[in-house]
């Protein structure tokens, strides 16, 4: 049974100092040792919560959260972090604000960050464009704090974004890392990564990418699957490569269901919509084209419907691996039979692994919290430290 002090331990034997007064964009930036930290902290501030422990690091301040697409886990786990730290959630409603007159980025930022310690932002719906805004974003307050505008420079957490969705996979890894009891135990692990049949909207690339991006980086073999035509972002496929072969593991492409699952330790079945309807999405909504992305929207539900097999069914779950591979999902899943009439996963299957579902999404908060603090504190073994010794209980009794 770990102790508070075995992860301050952890903490202090790793190289994470770039973190601190820097921002979280992409898996891929972080180092092996960085993203080790986030996984140690999280789960020291899981300890300390469990052990009614505060871990309020912050008397006042603001999280700013700004969403610019719906979400219930990663809105509500962003807000969770934030109060655990100590600091107060205030959503931007670009509806409410002077955006809609002409406000820039660079003002807007500026304006919302006086007493602002981190930015959250979900911009995931259109290629090329929310990566580049939360870089816009950066580089906005980082030059208002430089010019004496800001006391502090805000620092932001990428919530989702065109190309990687690093709370989640790291939240999904997370919770990989304990179910195998161990980063040590995953190497030569198969994961299966594949698209899955939606009766819903073309939905991000950011889970997919996020997924391989990632879990290429622990010698697992990945196998990212997926009809002909629903291809990721090339550049995102080279960077798995790149892991893979770093890391001692595989990465591999496949457009066959079947093929992926077959005696996979893990599996991932997840819609989403091909790259280049993404970029042809992009194009109109530069053009302001708004009945043409309703239009396209129709268009990707079709090519869907012509895929309805690929779906996460108990036949397929007995292909893998003693037919009993790990199921994971980002949520909320399309069950066949209870939120769709055809969908990405049986009802059997989502309500057998309904349990560790929700204990996969409940990582994400400490996930969240654990990189606000390393991009705020240069050296966060220490505030562990003080924490438990000033001992002041979450919950008084």
């Amino acid at each position: 049974m770990k102790t508070l002090q075995d992860y301050i331990d952890k903490l202090n034997s790793l190289n994470f100092k770039e973190m601190y007064n820097n921002d979280f964009f992409l898996t891929w930036d972080k180092t092996d040792e960085e993203l080790e930290a986030v996984f140690t902290l999280a789960d020291a501030l899981r300890y300390m919560r469990e052990n009614n422990i505060s871990t309020k690091v912050f008397e006042s301040g603001l999280g700013i959260s700004l969403f610019r697409d719906n979400s219930t886990r990663t809105r509500f786990s962003f807000a969770s972090a934030c109060n655990l730290l100590g600091l107060e959630v205030q959503d931007l409603d670009e509806g409410k604000s002077q955006v809609a007159h002409g406000e820039t980025v660079r003002e807007t930022a500026n304006m919302i960050s006086f007493m602002a310690d981190i930015i959250g932002i979900r911009d995931d719906m259109y290629i090329g464009k929310g990566h580049t805004y939360m870089q816009e974003v950066s580089n906005a307050v980082k030059q208002g704090h430089e010019d004496g505008i800001l006391e502090q420079r805000p620092t932001l957490v990428n919530l989702q974004c065109d190309i990687d969705h690093p709370t989640q996979a790291m939240a999904d890894m997370l919770h990989i890392i304990h179910e195998f009891g161990g980063v040590e135990n995953l190497k030569g692990k198969k994961l299966a990564m594949t698209w899955a049949y939606s009766p819903s909207y073309g939905k991000p690339l950011s889970v997919p990418q996020g997924v391989i991006g990632l879990m290429t980086r622990f010698g697992m073999d990945v196998v990212l699957a997926h009809p002909e035509g629903y291809d990721v972002m090339p550049e995102v496929e080279e960077i798995a490569k790149k892991n893979a072969e770093k890391s001692g593991g595989s990465f591999t492409k496949v457009n066959s269901m079947a093929e992926a699952f077959k005696d996979a330790d893990i599996v991932y079945p997840k819609s989403w919509a091909p790259f280049a309807a993404m970029e042809k999405r992009t194009n109109l909504y530069g053009e302001g084209d708004f009945d043409g992305i309703n239009k396209l929207e129709k268009e990707l539900l079709a090519q869907n419907a012509e895929h309805k097999d690929w779906a996460c069914t108990e036949e397929l779950m007995a292909t893998t691996k003693n037919g009993k591979a790990l199921y994971l999902h980002c949520l909320p899943a399309d069950i066949t039979g209870v939120s769709c009439e055809e969908g990405e996963v049986d009802a059997s299957v989502f309500d057998r692994y309904r349990t560790p579902l929700y204990k996969e999404a409940s990582f994400k908060p400490y996930i969240i919290a654990a990189m606000i603090m390393l991009e705020k504190f240069e050296n966060p073994a220490d505030i562990l430290k003080k924490l438990e010794v000033r001992n002041t209980p979450r919950i008084l009794k």
